[in-house]
């Protein structure tokens, strides 16, 4: 189990893998980052009305589009395309586990929940490429991109505590985790992918 109570740690043996498809991986990192962006300006669409959400999000659009640019630069110092966005089995079958039917107290804790596990499963990845991919000019690239995911997965929890019950908040918390795992075991490690 790791820091970030991930209840199925990821193989070390995927950085193997992705060493293999350097261009999907990166090309797939600059899609995730796109997506987190992307995540932030829904929830600051969606809850415009909850003052801090929108304050402590809007720089974190900020920061994964700068995240973004970050892995297009490195495409490029490889002389790599940019490839085509690919569909994301993890993010679909997360997104599956969203409640529906709730009060929409209860779906903003769903969709805080949801993006502080992708930000956190993404965290403990790069922590790993980090540490162990051969790349000597990626490990730091990675390194940082870890310490900002650790800091958004935190963000969306304390969010989550802030509006929503902490209990329930709590008890939640577990339920996605147990669920993500259960979605790890059905998935085949791919080594073009960061989920």
């Amino acid at each position: 189990m790791t820091a970030f109570r991930l209840q199925l740690p990821t193989d070390p043996r995927w950085v193997n893998l992705a060493e293999k498809s350097i261009e999907d991986i990166l090309t797939d990192h600059a899609y995730c980052e796109q997506k987190a962006a992307s995540t932030c300006i829904s929830l600051i669409q969606q809850y415009s009305e909850y003052t801090q959400l929108v304050e402590e999000l809007a720089p974190i659009v900020t920061e994964e589009w700068g995240h973004f640019r970050m892995v297009l630069s490195e495409l490029k110092k490889r002389n790599l395309p940019f490839g085509k966005q690919r569909k994301d089995e993890y993010v679909g079958y997360l997104q599956q586990f969203i409640r529906k039917g709730t009060n929409r107290t209860e779906q903003l804790m769903d969709k805080l929940l949801m993006a502080g596990l992708i930000e956190a499963r993404s965290c403990e990845r790069f922590r790993l490429l980090s540490e162990h991919i051969s790349d000597e000019n990626l490990r730091p690239f990675y390194r940082r991109l870890m310490e900002a995911e650790a800091a958004h997965y935190t963000l969306f929890l304390e969010l989550a505590r802030t509006y929503c019950d902490k209990e329930q908040v709590r008890q939640r918390w577990f339920e996605w985790l147990e669920y993500e795992k259960e979605i790890l075991e059905k998935l085949t490690p791919r080594g073009d992918r960061m989920h």
